[in-house]
């Protein structure tokens, strides 16, 4: 949830009939999993991993043109470097109205605020290393930089005004650091310190690494974007990951406010070969969201279901409960469908149900996913929107572009 949305919140509601409206998860659906360019290994990440730049050749419907230099282009190579994990992309979209629940141009109550226009969303670098314990004692670090609208959503609207880079702004669009951490590793044990994506939810701030355009309600509304703070990661038992942490509530960058502070773990484990659950948490003082309440809590719970290797269904539900002086309690159930008909061709479906203090919000979305080159893809979509209580209906189409090097 948005600090921007927070304040505009009860506004929102009752000045407009629209219904006001955070990832990296762990859990999502991962653009890796099904559009990793041809000739790239296991280790292609476009979401929390440091390997987006890829230099792949092929895998798309235009490969091969202009002489493969668009699919080639690594940033790594361009500049070099070597010893560090250097990559990013650039996503441009054009939506044709404005995303639930944002009322009105430029009010920030949705990534997709913008409509009528194509805009640059999202030009994103990082340059880290992965610490690798598993042949001892090893550091890495991880740094993140975004340029676009989607920036201005992704600050750290937990922080005091003006502190770290709230307030990066430049009309619509803006500057954000959304990860800037260290991290130790040992074995099987794996510790990060500073500023890093959530592990709650499914969808992600990263564009690559959701499927569709445009974000969940559930994901912009009810769960955090980033943390600062500590986070061990343990993978010793089989099948199993645990997370445990601490971080200054949510949406903050290296401060808070009113003294924001809270739990963030859970885990992930393979229920079979086919079927993973991942369970996260946070409990505590979420700070902005809920100005000191030391009761917060929320949960996020997702089940990843290959159903066949070209089929994936994903179900999720979350809950969040913030006090302060203005209480808010969510829920919500999403669902998605995943199927790729080929190398170049993925269908997806998306319904959910998301109701806000006893308003129950609806929305549905169909896309498609083309690989036009191995790292250049295209995500057309329908969505409809449906509030029952205010008689809010819509239809939206939507369309992006993503550039990985």
């Amino acid at each position: 949830m948005k600090f921007k949305s927070w304040t505009a919140g009860i506004a929102v509601l009752t000045l407009a009939t629209a219904p006001v409206f955070a990832e990296d998860s762990l859990a999502q659906w991962s653009y890796d999993q099904m559009v990793t360019p041809a000739g790239c290994d296991d280790g292609y990440d476009c979401g929390n991993g440091v390997g987006c730049g890829s230099g792949c050749g092929g895998g798309g419907l235009l490969s091969g043109m202009g002489g493969g230099l668009l699919e080639g282009f690594s940033l790594a190579d361009t500049l070099g470097v070597s010893a560090f994990d250097v990559g990013g992309w650039t996503q441009f979209g054009y939506h044709d109205s404005l995303t639930p629940q944002s009322a009105a141009r430029g009010d920030l109550g949705s990534f997709n605020d913008l409509p009528g226009d194509l805009n640059l969303h999202q030009q994103y670098f990082f340059l880290g290393k992965q610490a690798d314990g598993s042949k001892g004692f090893d550091l890495g670090f991880r740094a993140d930089f975004m340029y676009g609208t989607d920036a201005q959503k992704t600050q750290a609207f937990g922080n005091p005004a003006g502190s770290f880079d709230e307030g990066f702004d430049n009309g619509v669009y803006g500057w954000a650091i959304p990860q800037l951490y260290g991290e130790v590793a040992m074995g099987d044990f794996s510790v990060i310190i500073g500023k890093f994506y959530t592990l709650v939810g499914y969808e992600a701030v990263t564009a690559p690494s959701n499927f569709f355009y445009s974000r969940a309600l559930t994901s912009f509304n009810s769960e955090p974007f980033t943390h600062t703070g500590v986070l061990t990661t343990y993978t010793g038992f089989e099948g199993i990951t645990l997370y445990n942490g601490w971080t200054a509530g949510w949406d903050s960058g290296f401060d808070s406010v009113a003294s924001g502070s809270n739990y963030l773990g859970g885990f992930s484990v393979g229920l079979s070969d086919s079927i993973t659950m991942t369970y996260i948490n946070t409990y505590g003082n979420f700070g902005a969201i809920s100005q000191g309440e030391n009761d917060d809590y929320s949960h996020s719970i997702v089940f990843d279901v290959n159903l066949r290797n070209d089929l994936n269904y994903v179900f999720q539900t979350d809950y969040k409960r913030v006090g302060g002086p203005v209480r808010d309690e969510d829920i919500s159930i999403n669902q998605y469908l995943f199927y790729s008909y080929n190398d170049i061709i993925r269908l997806g479906s998306r319904i959910e149900w998301w109701r806000n203090d006893g308003v129950s919000n609806y929305e549905y979305t169909s896309g498609v996913n083309i690989q036009l080159l191995g790292n250049l893809v295209l995500r057309p979509e329908f969505r409809r929107d449906w509030t029952p209580a205010t008689g809010f209906e819509q239809d939206m189409v939507a369309c992006d572009a993503i550039l990985t090097y």
